[in-house]
C-alpha cells in the first residue's frame, strides 16, 4: 500500500494566506493614505500666455480660475472659453499624472484600476 503524504493543504497553505491578507491590508492602508495625500494637493495650469490659470486638486475637483482683464475681449468671447477649457484641461491633466505616479505601484498587473 501506498503511504500517504504528510502536510497537504495544511498549516503551511493557511500561514501563506495569512500573509496575503495582512500584505493586501497593508497594501489597502498605504492606497488610503496615497489618495488622501493626492486629494490636498492642488495642479495649477496657464494658457493664453498666462491670461487664464486654472487650478484644480487631486481629485479633480476645479478649485479656481483666473481671468486677466485683458484676455477679455468681447468681441472674441469664443477664444477665452478656448483659453479656459485648455488651461482647465491642462490642469486635470498634471492632476492625472501625478495620481499615476502614486498609484501605479497599486495597480501592477491590474489594468485599468487607476
Amino acid at each position: 500500500m501506498a503511504k500517504r503524504g504528510g502536510n497537504r493543504g495544511g498549516m503551511a497553505g493557511g500561514g501563506n494566506m495569512q500573509n496575503l491578507l495582512r500584505q493586501a491590508q497593508q497594501m489597502q492602508k498605504d492606497m488610503e493614505v496615497a489618495q488622501g495625500e493626492l486629494s490636498t494637493m492642488e495642479f495649477e495650469a496657464a494658457s493664453g500666455g498666462g491670461m487664464i490659470t486654472a487650478k484644480v486638486n487631486g481629485a479633480k475637483e476645479l478649485l479656481s480660475i483666473n481671468i486677466k482683464p485683458e484676455a477679455v475681449d468681447p468681441d472674441d468671447v469664443e477664444m477665452l472659453e478656448d483659453m479656459i477649457v485648455a488651461a482647465i484641461h491642462e490642469a486635470v491633466g498634471k492632476a492625472d499624472k501625478e495620481t499615476q505616479q502614486k498609484m501605479g505601484k497599486f495597480s501592477a498587473g491590474m489594468p485599468g484600476m487607476f
